[in-house]
Protein backbone atom coordinates (compact mmCIF):
# COMPACT_ATOMS: atom_id res chain seq x y z
CA UNK A 1 0.00 0.00 0.00
CA UNK A 2 1.19 3.36 -0.53
CA UNK A 3 2.69 5.83 1.63
CA UNK A 4 0.62 8.29 1.69
CA UNK A 5 -3.73 8.59 2.18
CA UNK A 6 -4.00 11.12 -1.13
CA UNK A 7 -4.09 8.48 -3.96
CA UNK A 8 -7.68 8.66 -4.90
CA UNK A 9 -7.83 4.87 -5.38
CA UNK A 10 -7.47 4.14 -1.52
CA UNK A 11 -10.62 3.26 0.27
CA UNK A 12 -11.71 5.77 3.15
CA UNK A 13 -11.42 2.50 5.42
CA UNK A 14 -8.09 2.18 4.31
CA UNK A 15 -5.19 1.53 7.54
CA UNK A 16 -1.79 1.84 6.52
CA UNK A 17 -0.71 -0.23 9.37
CA UNK A 18 -3.55 -2.70 9.37
CA UNK A 19 -3.08 -6.23 8.00
CA UNK A 20 -6.26 -8.68 9.00
CA UNK A 21 -9.58 -10.22 8.97
CA UNK A 22 -11.81 -7.88 8.74
CA UNK A 23 -14.39 -7.99 11.25
CA UNK A 24 -18.42 -8.49 10.40
CA UNK A 25 -20.89 -5.58 9.26
CA UNK A 26 -22.51 -6.64 12.93
CA UNK A 27 -19.57 -7.01 14.77
CA UNK A 28 -18.45 -2.98 13.55
CA UNK A 29 -21.86 -1.71 14.22
CA UNK A 30 -21.82 -2.88 18.02
CA UNK A 31 -18.24 -1.48 18.20
CA UNK A 32 -19.60 1.39 16.61
CA UNK A 33 -22.24 1.62 19.65
CA UNK A 34 -20.13 1.51 22.16
CA UNK A 35 -17.84 3.88 21.62
CA UNK A 36 -20.60 6.25 21.07
CA UNK A 37 -21.54 5.77 24.68
CA UNK A 38 -18.04 6.08 25.53
CA UNK A 39 -17.83 9.73 24.12
CA UNK A 40 -21.07 10.81 25.49
CA UNK A 41 -19.92 9.59 29.23
CA UNK A 42 -16.89 11.36 28.81
CA UNK A 43 -18.49 14.44 27.50
CA UNK A 44 -21.10 14.18 30.28
CA UNK A 45 -18.05 13.45 32.82
CA UNK A 46 -15.97 16.65 32.29
CA UNK A 47 -19.62 18.57 32.23
CA UNK A 48 -19.96 17.39 35.47
CA UNK A 49 -16.72 18.96 36.44
CA UNK A 50 -17.74 22.33 34.77
CA UNK A 51 -20.97 22.63 36.63
CA UNK A 52 -19.44 22.35 39.25
CA UNK A 53 -16.81 24.87 39.68
CA UNK A 54 -18.47 27.57 41.17
CA UNK A 55 -19.29 24.66 43.63
CA UNK A 56 -15.55 24.01 44.27
CA UNK A 57 -15.06 28.46 44.07
CA UNK A 58 -17.72 28.91 47.00
CA UNK A 59 -17.04 25.78 48.95
CA UNK A 60 -12.63 26.93 49.37
CA UNK A 61 -13.35 30.66 49.00
CA UNK A 62 -11.34 30.96 46.15
CA UNK A 63 -10.13 33.61 44.50
CA UNK A 64 -10.66 34.33 40.84
CA UNK A 65 -6.63 33.66 40.44
CA UNK A 66 -6.48 30.48 42.41
CA UNK A 67 -9.86 29.03 40.72
CA UNK A 68 -7.83 29.80 37.47
CA UNK A 69 -4.87 27.84 39.16
CA UNK A 70 -7.21 24.85 39.75
CA UNK A 71 -8.71 24.96 36.52
CA UNK A 72 -4.96 24.85 35.35
CA UNK A 73 -4.31 21.79 37.16
CA UNK A 74 -6.81 19.68 35.10
CA UNK A 75 -5.41 20.83 31.79
CA UNK A 76 -1.77 20.39 32.96
CA UNK A 77 -2.51 16.60 34.16
CA UNK A 78 -4.13 15.98 30.66
CA UNK A 79 -1.05 17.67 28.80
CA UNK A 80 1.18 15.82 31.15
CA UNK A 81 -0.25 12.42 30.94
CA UNK A 82 -0.21 12.51 26.96
CA UNK A 83 2.86 11.22 26.31
CA UNK A 84 2.75 8.05 28.79
CA UNK A 85 -1.01 7.16 28.30
CA UNK A 86 -0.32 7.13 23.82
CA UNK A 87 2.40 4.30 24.68
CA UNK A 88 0.26 2.76 27.26
CA UNK A 89 -2.93 2.44 25.02
CA UNK A 90 -0.71 1.66 22.60
CA UNK A 91 0.82 -1.74 24.95
CA UNK A 92 -2.68 -2.66 25.72
CA UNK A 93 -4.87 -1.62 23.38
CA UNK A 94 -7.55 0.81 23.01
CA UNK A 95 -10.52 -1.60 24.34
CA UNK A 96 -8.86 -2.38 27.46
CA UNK A 97 -7.55 1.14 27.66
CA UNK A 98 -10.77 2.46 27.60
CA UNK A 99 -12.15 0.43 30.28
CA UNK A 100 -9.58 1.03 32.44
CA UNK A 101 -9.03 4.51 32.23
CA UNK A 102 -12.85 4.95 31.94
CA UNK A 103 -12.98 3.61 35.77
CA UNK A 104 -10.03 5.83 36.77
CA UNK A 105 -11.97 8.97 35.64
CA UNK A 106 -15.28 7.98 37.33
CA UNK A 107 -13.50 7.54 40.45
CA UNK A 108 -11.32 10.68 39.65
CA UNK A 109 -14.56 12.34 39.35
CA UNK A 110 -15.77 11.67 42.80
CA UNK A 111 -12.14 12.59 44.26
CA UNK A 112 -12.49 16.23 43.47
CA UNK A 113 -15.61 17.10 45.03
CA UNK A 114 -14.89 14.67 48.18
CA UNK A 115 -11.59 16.75 48.83
CA UNK A 116 -12.02 18.47 52.35
CA UNK A 117 -9.35 21.35 51.24
CA UNK A 118 -7.98 23.24 49.08
CA UNK A 119 -4.58 21.54 49.23
CA UNK A 120 -5.93 18.27 48.60
CA UNK A 121 -7.70 19.33 45.69
CA UNK A 122 -5.32 20.00 43.59
CA UNK A 123 -3.41 16.29 43.50
CA UNK A 124 -7.08 15.48 42.98
CA UNK A 125 -7.68 17.89 39.78
CA UNK A 126 -4.44 16.91 37.77
CA UNK A 127 -5.52 12.83 38.53
CA UNK A 128 -8.50 13.59 37.07
CA UNK A 129 -6.96 15.46 34.16
CA UNK A 130 -4.66 12.64 33.50
CA UNK A 131 -7.68 10.29 33.53
CA UNK A 132 -9.66 12.13 31.23
CA UNK A 133 -6.94 12.35 29.06
CA UNK A 134 -6.16 8.12 29.29
CA UNK A 135 -10.18 7.84 28.68
CA UNK A 136 -9.67 10.33 25.71
CA UNK A 137 -6.63 8.59 24.14
CA UNK A 138 -8.37 5.54 23.99
CA UNK A 139 -11.78 6.03 22.95
CA UNK A 140 -10.31 8.14 20.21
CA UNK A 141 -7.85 5.04 19.23
CA UNK A 142 -10.62 3.04 19.38
CA UNK A 143 -13.16 5.25 17.16
CA UNK A 144 -10.06 5.37 14.64
CA UNK A 145 -9.73 1.33 14.70
CA UNK A 146 -13.81 1.32 14.03
CA UNK A 147 -13.97 4.02 10.93
CA UNK A 148 -10.87 1.74 9.66
CA UNK A 149 -13.34 -0.78 9.61
CA UNK A 150 -16.04 0.73 8.09
CA UNK A 151 -17.11 1.64 4.47
CA UNK A 152 -18.22 5.31 5.84
CA UNK A 153 -16.42 7.29 7.61
CA UNK A 154 -17.28 7.94 11.45
CA UNK A 155 -14.88 9.88 13.85
CA UNK A 156 -16.94 13.10 13.03
CA UNK A 157 -19.94 11.57 14.75
CA UNK A 158 -18.57 10.12 17.64
CA UNK A 159 -17.13 13.53 18.10
CA UNK A 160 -20.63 15.16 17.84
CA UNK A 161 -21.56 12.19 20.85
CA UNK A 162 -18.85 14.19 23.27
CA UNK A 163 -20.66 17.12 22.64
CA UNK A 164 -24.18 15.67 22.95
CA UNK A 165 -22.72 14.39 25.77
CA UNK A 166 -21.56 17.76 27.47
CA UNK A 167 -24.86 19.63 27.08
CA UNK A 168 -26.50 16.46 28.78
CA UNK A 169 -24.07 16.88 30.94
CA UNK A 170 -24.62 20.18 31.66
CA UNK A 171 -28.25 20.21 31.73
CA UNK A 172 -28.29 17.24 34.27
CA UNK A 173 -25.94 19.22 36.65
CA UNK A 174 -28.27 21.80 36.56
CA UNK A 175 -31.13 19.84 37.52
CA UNK A 176 -29.26 18.39 40.45
CA UNK A 177 -28.25 22.06 41.90
CA UNK A 178 -31.87 23.20 41.17
CA UNK A 179 -33.38 20.08 43.34
CA UNK A 180 -30.79 20.73 45.75
CA UNK A 181 -28.99 17.34 45.56
CA UNK A 182 -25.54 17.19 47.26
CA UNK A 183 -22.51 17.98 44.55
CA UNK A 184 -20.79 14.59 45.77
CA UNK A 185 -23.89 12.87 45.43
CA UNK A 186 -24.45 14.02 41.78
CA UNK A 187 -20.76 13.08 41.12
CA UNK A 188 -21.12 9.68 42.11
CA UNK A 189 -23.77 9.24 39.93
CA UNK A 190 -22.21 10.37 36.98
CA UNK A 191 -19.15 7.79 38.51
CA UNK A 192 -21.30 4.86 38.24
CA UNK A 193 -22.38 5.73 34.83
CA UNK A 194 -19.22 6.39 33.52
CA UNK A 195 -17.86 2.99 34.76
CA UNK A 196 -21.15 0.80 33.69
CA UNK A 197 -20.81 1.73 30.58
CA UNK A 198 -16.64 2.02 30.34
CA UNK A 199 -16.96 -2.25 31.54
CA UNK A 200 -20.59 -2.53 29.60
CA UNK A 201 -18.90 -1.13 26.22
CA UNK A 202 -15.63 -3.47 26.55
CA UNK A 203 -16.86 -6.69 25.27
CA UNK A 204 -18.24 -5.34 21.78
CA UNK A 205 -15.26 -3.33 21.54
CA UNK A 206 -12.71 -3.86 18.35
CA UNK A 207 -9.06 -5.35 18.81
CA UNK A 208 -6.61 -2.62 17.18
CA UNK A 209 -5.38 -3.59 13.88
CA UNK A 210 -1.54 -4.34 14.28
CA UNK A 211 1.19 -1.58 13.47
CA UNK A 212 3.44 -3.44 10.55
CA UNK A 213 7.05 -2.70 10.72
CA UNK A 214 8.32 0.22 8.75
CA UNK A 215 11.30 1.67 7.24
CA UNK A 216 13.65 4.23 8.34
CA UNK A 217 12.06 7.27 5.71
CA UNK A 218 8.54 6.39 7.09
CA UNK A 219 9.16 7.18 10.36
CA UNK A 220 10.87 9.90 9.34
CA UNK A 221 7.49 10.44 7.35
CA UNK A 222 5.55 9.80 9.67
CA UNK A 223 7.52 12.69 12.55
CA UNK A 224 7.14 15.14 9.95
CA UNK A 225 3.35 14.47 9.90
CA UNK A 226 2.66 14.52 13.28
CA UNK A 227 4.60 17.94 13.88
CA UNK A 228 2.05 19.37 11.04
CA UNK A 229 -1.17 17.82 12.32
CA UNK A 230 -0.32 18.97 15.73
CA UNK A 231 0.68 22.58 14.83
CA UNK A 232 -2.75 22.38 13.03
CA UNK A 233 -4.51 21.09 15.96
CA UNK A 234 -2.77 23.62 18.18
CA UNK A 235 -4.08 26.32 15.87
CA UNK A 236 -7.70 25.29 15.54
CA UNK A 237 -7.94 24.77 18.95
CA UNK A 238 -6.53 28.13 19.99
CA UNK A 239 -9.69 29.34 18.29
CA UNK A 240 -11.91 26.73 20.03
CA UNK A 241 -10.66 28.02 22.87
CA UNK A 242 -11.33 31.27 22.36
CA UNK A 243 -14.71 30.44 21.48
CA UNK A 244 -15.86 28.84 24.62
CA UNK A 245 -14.29 31.84 27.23
CA UNK A 246 -14.84 34.99 25.31
CA UNK A 247 -18.22 34.96 23.32
CA UNK A 248 -20.19 36.08 26.11
CA UNK A 249 -18.02 38.83 26.79
CA UNK A 250 -17.77 39.57 23.27
CA UNK A 251 -22.08 39.64 23.19
CA UNK A 252 -21.81 41.79 26.55
CA UNK A 253 -19.33 44.45 25.72
CA UNK A 254 -19.02 44.74 21.80
CA UNK A 255 -22.02 44.14 20.72
CA UNK A 256 -24.02 45.55 23.48
CA UNK A 257 -25.98 42.28 23.66
CA UNK A 258 -29.74 42.49 25.74
CA UNK A 259 -28.51 40.41 29.20
CA UNK A 260 -30.86 37.68 28.19
CA UNK A 261 -28.67 37.63 24.88
CA UNK A 262 -25.64 37.47 26.60
CA UNK A 263 -24.99 33.73 26.79
CA UNK A 264 -26.63 32.80 23.71
CA UNK A 265 -22.86 33.84 21.97
CA UNK A 266 -21.27 30.15 23.70
CA UNK A 267 -24.64 28.67 22.59
CA UNK A 268 -24.61 29.93 18.99
CA UNK A 269 -21.05 28.22 18.60
CA UNK A 270 -21.50 24.69 20.52
CA UNK A 271 -25.07 24.70 18.12
CA UNK A 272 -22.84 24.86 15.37
CA UNK A 273 -20.09 22.46 16.74
CA UNK A 274 -22.95 20.10 17.32
CA UNK A 275 -24.37 20.37 14.10
CA UNK A 276 -21.29 20.34 11.70
CA UNK A 277 -19.68 17.14 13.43
CA UNK A 278 -23.04 14.95 12.66
CA UNK A 279 -23.07 15.97 9.46
CA UNK A 280 -19.39 15.89 9.05
CA UNK A 281 -18.70 12.44 7.97
CA UNK A 282 -21.46 12.88 5.08
CA UNK A 283 -18.83 15.37 3.79
CA UNK A 284 -15.76 13.34 4.17
CA UNK A 285 -17.40 10.83 3.07
CA UNK A 286 -18.37 12.74 -0.41
CA UNK A 287 -15.13 15.18 -0.68
CA UNK A 288 -12.79 13.50 1.46
CA UNK A 289 -10.74 15.00 4.39
CA UNK A 290 -8.30 17.71 2.43
CA UNK A 291 -11.16 19.61 0.98
CA UNK A 292 -13.49 19.18 3.99
CA UNK A 293 -10.39 20.91 6.33
CA UNK A 294 -10.28 23.45 4.07
CA UNK A 295 -13.54 24.25 3.56
CA UNK A 296 -13.88 24.21 7.54
CA UNK A 297 -11.23 26.37 7.55
CA UNK A 298 -12.99 28.98 5.68
CA UNK A 299 -16.40 28.57 6.93
CA UNK A 300 -14.63 29.30 10.52
CA UNK A 301 -12.78 32.54 8.92
CA UNK A 302 -15.81 33.48 7.26
CA UNK A 303 -17.38 33.43 11.09
CA UNK A 304 -15.28 35.06 12.80
CA UNK A 305 -14.72 38.18 10.22
CA UNK A 306 -18.43 38.58 10.47
CA UNK A 307 -18.48 39.07 14.07
CA UNK A 308 -16.00 41.31 13.60
CA UNK A 309 -16.80 43.41 11.28
CA UNK A 310 -20.83 43.38 12.27
CA UNK A 311 -20.45 43.82 16.06
CA UNK A 312 -24.56 43.44 16.63
CA UNK A 313 -25.92 40.61 18.19
CA UNK A 314 -27.82 39.03 15.53
CA UNK A 315 -24.67 39.12 13.42
CA UNK A 316 -22.43 37.97 15.78
CA UNK A 317 -24.60 35.08 16.98
CA UNK A 318 -24.65 33.77 12.88
CA UNK A 319 -20.95 34.69 13.09
CA UNK A 320 -19.95 32.42 15.69
CA UNK A 321 -22.07 29.52 14.74
CA UNK A 322 -20.39 29.39 11.35
CA UNK A 323 -16.88 29.34 13.51
CA UNK A 324 -18.26 26.49 15.26
CA UNK A 325 -19.63 24.68 11.89
CA UNK A 326 -15.63 25.29 10.91
CA UNK A 327 -14.05 24.15 13.97
CA UNK A 328 -16.47 20.91 14.62
CA UNK A 329 -14.60 18.63 12.25
CA UNK A 330 -10.81 20.00 12.32
CA UNK A 331 -9.81 17.78 15.74
CA UNK A 332 -11.21 14.38 13.81
CA UNK A 333 -9.96 14.81 10.94
CA UNK A 334 -6.47 15.17 12.78
CA UNK A 335 -7.29 12.50 14.47
CA UNK A 336 -8.15 10.30 11.71
CA UNK A 337 -4.79 11.56 9.47
CA UNK A 338 -2.45 10.33 12.80
CA UNK A 339 -4.04 7.09 13.68
CA UNK A 340 -3.28 6.05 9.77
CA UNK A 341 0.33 7.01 9.86
CA UNK A 342 2.65 4.05 9.13
CA UNK A 343 4.60 2.40 12.03
CA UNK A 344 3.34 4.87 13.96
CA UNK A 345 0.98 2.77 17.08
CA UNK A 346 -2.79 4.98 16.21
CA UNK A 347 -2.64 6.17 20.06
CA UNK A 348 0.48 7.08 20.31
CA UNK A 349 -0.23 8.83 17.29
CA UNK A 350 -3.41 10.69 18.63
CA UNK A 351 -2.04 11.56 21.72
CA UNK A 352 1.06 13.30 20.21
CA UNK A 353 -1.40 15.51 18.37
CA UNK A 354 -3.80 15.80 21.06
CA UNK A 355 -1.21 16.94 23.23
CA UNK A 356 -1.11 20.26 20.84
CA UNK A 357 -4.63 20.42 20.61
CA UNK A 358 -4.67 20.81 24.72
CA UNK A 359 -1.72 23.14 24.92
CA UNK A 360 -4.09 25.31 21.95
CA UNK A 361 -7.34 25.08 23.89
CA UNK A 362 -5.58 26.55 27.05
CA UNK A 363 -3.36 29.06 25.33
CA UNK A 364 -6.17 30.53 23.44
CA UNK A 365 -7.95 32.28 25.94
CA UNK A 366 -5.30 33.53 27.36
CA UNK A 367 -3.35 35.08 23.93
CA UNK A 368 -6.93 36.55 23.25
CA UNK A 369 -6.98 37.99 26.89
CA UNK A 370 -3.61 39.61 26.16
CA UNK A 371 -4.22 41.09 22.89
CA UNK A 372 -7.35 42.56 24.21
CA UNK A 373 -6.01 43.69 26.96
CA UNK A 374 -3.29 45.42 24.71
CA UNK A 375 -5.79 46.74 22.26
CA UNK A 376 -9.25 45.79 22.35
CA UNK A 377 -11.56 42.45 21.90
CA UNK A 378 -12.52 42.93 18.53
CA UNK A 379 -8.42 42.56 17.93
CA UNK A 380 -7.75 40.12 20.34
CA UNK A 381 -10.16 38.17 18.69
CA UNK A 382 -8.72 38.57 15.10
CA UNK A 383 -6.05 36.22 15.80
CA UNK A 384 -8.57 33.60 15.81
CA UNK A 385 -9.48 34.63 12.53
CA UNK A 386 -5.50 34.26 11.29
CA UNK A 387 -5.41 30.81 12.72
CA UNK A 388 -8.07 29.70 10.59
CA UNK A 389 -6.73 31.79 7.61
CA UNK A 390 -3.65 29.88 8.06
CA UNK A 391 -4.78 26.73 8.06
CA UNK A 392 -7.49 27.51 5.18
CA UNK A 393 -4.41 28.89 2.77
CA UNK A 394 -1.05 26.30 3.57
CA UNK A 395 -2.06 24.14 6.46
CA UNK A 396 -4.89 21.61 4.60
CA UNK A 397 -2.73 21.93 1.69
CA UNK A 398 0.50 21.04 3.27
CA UNK A 399 -1.50 18.20 5.06
CA UNK A 400 -3.18 17.00 2.22
CA UNK A 401 -0.95 13.86 1.11
CA UNK A 402 -1.48 12.65 5.02
CA UNK A 403 -5.23 12.91 4.96
CA UNK A 404 -7.91 10.81 3.94
CA UNK A 405 -8.72 10.39 0.22
CA UNK A 406 -12.41 10.06 -1.05
CA UNK A 407 -13.82 6.72 -2.16
CA UNK A 408 -13.18 6.54 -5.90
CA UNK A 409 -16.90 7.02 -7.83
CA UNK A 410 -18.90 3.43 -6.89
CA UNK A 411 -17.41 2.77 -3.74
CA UNK A 412 -19.69 4.79 -1.58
Amino acid sequence: MSEHLSDSTTPVSASPNASHDAPSPRTVARATRGTMALFFVNGATFATWGVHIPTIKARFELSDAMLSFAMLAVAGGAILAMGPVGRWVGRVGSARASMLSGLFYAVATIAILAMPSFVLLLPALLMFGMCNAGFDVGMNAQAATVEASRTRPVMSALHGMFSLGGMAGAAFGGLMLSLGVAPLAHAVMMAVLTAAVSVGAHPGLLADHPVLPSAAHHREHATRALWLLGLMAFLGLIGEGAMYDWTSVYMRDVTAAPTDWVSFGYAAFSGGMACGRFGGDWLRARLGDGPTLTASAWTGFAGIVIALLLPVPVAALGGFCLMGLGAANMVPIFFVAASRLPGVAPAEAIARVARFAYVGLLMGPVLIGGAAHLTNLRAGLALVALTMGWIALFGARAARRYLVAAPAAGTR
